[in-house]
């Protein structure tokens, strides 16, 4: 894999090792092509103590890939979700699916939609384009945030990579009941102090982080340049 999409890749799976072990019950790998980490692992041994773990795919051609047929679904996102999927887990995961998608707003409600209470999404805020199979959104923590709250959600934990050449990603965890999840929050708050003490900007709070809108200028004429 290219250095400017491992590096993002890599860091989305630490912040995802920070909060996956912390939910229970059914959780499920949206679009989720093979479950590969892209560092050897499976993202369904992120996620040590759920109960259940599926994988939703679009394509038939993806049957199998998961090892457990039993737990794969055929899934559009960009299409209206069937009742049978409202509420059928308890976490969401959904990694770089979403820029893909032109229908984007239904797909990120259906994501909102299959979750009972957390969705875990990672998404490109700056990344050059790729793909023959469509390219079309690139995301700001402020978008993420804004979609999260239309839907229902409250964000408990948002930060993005800082990587100068490389592609940023956003990561985010947000909830239906977030008075759930206090350590989370906390895990939150730790690093928003973290980014007035340092100049560093991994893990910060990106929404309201001076650094991060420095940083994507920045990274903006670099694409420029190229």
């Amino acid at each position: 894999m290219d250095k400017k999409f491992r590096v993002p890749r890599v860091w989305s799976n630490r912040e995802l090792e920070n909060f996956s072990h912390t939910f229970s019950g059914r959780a499920v790998n949206v679009s989720g092509w093979k479950d590969q980490d892209k560092e050897g692992r499976k993202y369904r041994d992120y996620f040590s103590n759920v109960s259940e773990y599926w994988i939703t795919n679009y394509k038939s051609e993806a049957r199998g890939f998961q090892g457990d047929q039993e737990n794969e679904i055929f899934l559009n996102l960009a299409e209206d979700l069937d009742e049978s999927m409202n509420g059928k887990f308890d976490v969401v995961f959904n990694h770089t699916v979403l820029e893909h998608i032109f229908e984007v707003g239904t797909a990120f409600t259906n994501l909102c939609n299959m979750s009972k209470d957390i969705v875990i999404l990672i998404v490109p805020f700056l990344q050059e384009q790729h793909a023959d199979y469509g390219d079309y959104w690139r995301f700001t923590p402020q978008a993420v945030d804004k979609l999260f709250s239309k839907n229902g959600f409250e964000t408990l934990y948002i930060s993005a990579n800082n990587s100068s050449d490389a592609s940023i990603y956003v990561f985010c965890v947000a909830s239906k009941l977030p008075h759930k999840w206090t350590c989370i929050r906390q895990q939150q708050d730790n690093m928003r102090d973290l980014i007035y003490k340092s100049e560093g900007m991994i893990g910060c709070n990106v929404i309201k982080s001076t650094s991060f809108i420095g940083l994507a200028k920045n990274k903006l004429k670099y694409f420029f340049k190229k």
